[in-house]
């Protein structure tokens, strides 16, 4: 471990490095960063606590692995990504890092494809096992209101969390109405992508049937949208990436020296083959940091046209319908969900309902619950309330929900398992219409692409 963050503390000499991290904190200097915070961690733990800005220099020279707050003094940043996981074999990304990317480049493709639709070209980062999107949205625009307005139930559960008055509530509420767009922007994703790869495609990163490696399948990861805006982070541009270090259990400890140091690196203007190589080689990665700006770029103009598709689907009805419901008030919750019998459950659905910690927080116990009581006829915002009252009841969760809103997590994870039943064949038949009008991007290449999802 100290070998790995000796190699990390010599890359980060570089200035060009240091001032790319900069530019994708918001400024030219630690003073002048509008993140709210960073976290720093070294190869032994990620513990991701909230340091100021200040503090970047002297984690630089530990070799930290930088995160920076989604949370911005001034911008919405919008934030999408997409991994490779594999359930039964954890190193398996690190290990053939090309094949792993090349199963998940149909979805990148797709996810490019639907931005650029709407003219947002976002900062795109290759990390360690997948794909980040990310862009920004001005808070003093009319599309920030529109999202504020929109995750004004989304965001159940927070305002305890911020103190009155805050700036931060409507931040907040702005980020819950973007986790509704990227919602839909993933299930087009997954819609488009789909008949072009050879593992499953989910929005969440939830257990599927073994296929030729394991269990294993790319993630739409929303997750972020399941929390407070303040407590989420991203890594950032050309940091260490020492998630595997973090895992090193998981990986095998034999593994570790085949994996060696790994960097977040921008992939405009390279294929991912070139990009994994660079983003192995600190040397590399130094020299492109010369090249590449990783400023979030601003596009506001392209989420409101998005938001416009987003406005007329059927996933928007969906969520209007989930929201329509209220959550019961604990004092109720005895005379209501604690009456549910479990017997009559499926015992996957069963057992995440009797153990919640911690079968219940993971997605494929929701999403169990999700669906036996979607069958028994119960709406998904009550189901997201039984889910509600496991996590606010004492199994020993200790410090788990601290500074989390379990009734904002119930209802993220419910709504986007509920919402697997929304049709969007409409919505990706008008993208490949469009295409084929000469609107967008080619999707012809997705034939190509399919190749390269079976190597």
């Amino acid at each position: 471990m100290e070998e790995i963050q000796k190699t990390f503390s010599s890359y980060y000499r570089q200035p060009a490095v240091r001032a790319r991290i900069l530019e994708f904190l918001g400024g030219i200097s630690p003073e002048t960063a509008t993140c709210e915070y960073i976290t720093a961690d070294d190869a032994s733990s990620a513990e991701r606590r909230p340091v100021d800005p200040l503090d970047l220099f002297a984690k630089l020279d530990s070799g930290q692995d930088i995160c920076r707050s989604l949370w911005d003094r001034h911008v919405l940043i919008a934030h999408l990504d997409i991994e490779y996981v594999n359930f039964d074999f954890a190193a398996e990304a690190y290990l053939d890092p090309e094949r792993a990317f090349a199963l998940q480049e149909p979805v990148a493709d797709a996810i490019r494809i639907i931005l650029s639709m709407h003219g947002i070209r976002p900062l795109h980062v290759l990390s360690g096992r997948g794909h980040h999107f990310a862009w920004s949205i001005r808070r003093d625009s009319e599309t920030f209101e529109r999202l504020r307005a929109l995750g004004e139930p989304a965001s159940n559960g927070c305002d305890q969390l911020v103190p009155c008055g805050s700036e931060l509530r409507g931040l907040g509420k702005a980020f819950s109405g973007l986790g509704l767009l990227m919602e839909y922007v993933g299930r087009l994703a997954a819609g488009l992508a789909a008949p072009y790869c050879s593992i499953p495609v989910e929005l969440t990163a939830v257990e599927v049937s073994p296929s030729e490696r394991g269990r294993e399948m790319i993630s739409i990861d929303l997750s972020e949208y399941g929390d407070p805006l303040q407590m989420r982070t991203v890594r950032v541009p050309f940091g260490a990436y020492l998630k595997p270090w973090h895992q090193i259990y998981a990986m095998g400890r034999a593994n570790m020296g085949r994996i060696g140091p790994i960097i977040f690196v921008p992939l405009d203007g390279m294929d991912t083959r070139r990009a994994v190589r660079v983003m192995r080689d600190p040397k590399l990665a130094a020299g492109l940091a010369k090249q590449r700006s990783t400023a979030i770029p601003d596009h506001t103009c392209g989420s409101d046209s998005l938001l416009n598709s987003y406005e007329c689907s059927e996933l928007r009805e969906f969520h209007r319908d989930f929201y329509s419901e209220s959550h019961d008030s604990p004092e109720n919750w005895p005379e209501t969900y604690d009456r549910l019998c479990l017997d009559e459950l499926p015992e996957e659905a069963r057992n995440a309902l009797m153990f919640p910690n911690d079968l219940l927080l993971r997605p494929i116990g929701m999403r169990a619950v999700t669906e036996a009581l979607l069958d028994r006829g119960w709406h998904p915002r009550h189901i997201a309330v039984l889910v509600r009252s496991k996590f606010e009841r004492d199994y020993s969760w200790g410090n788990q929900w601290s500074g989390y809103s379990p009734a904002m997590r119930a209802d993220f994870y419910v709504r986007i398992f509920a919402g697997r039943k929304v049709s969007i064949a409409k919505d990706v038949d008008a993208l490949i219409l469009r295409d084929r009008a000469g609107i967008s991007t080619p999707l012809a290449n997705m034939e190509e692409l399919k190749h390269g999802g079976n190597a």
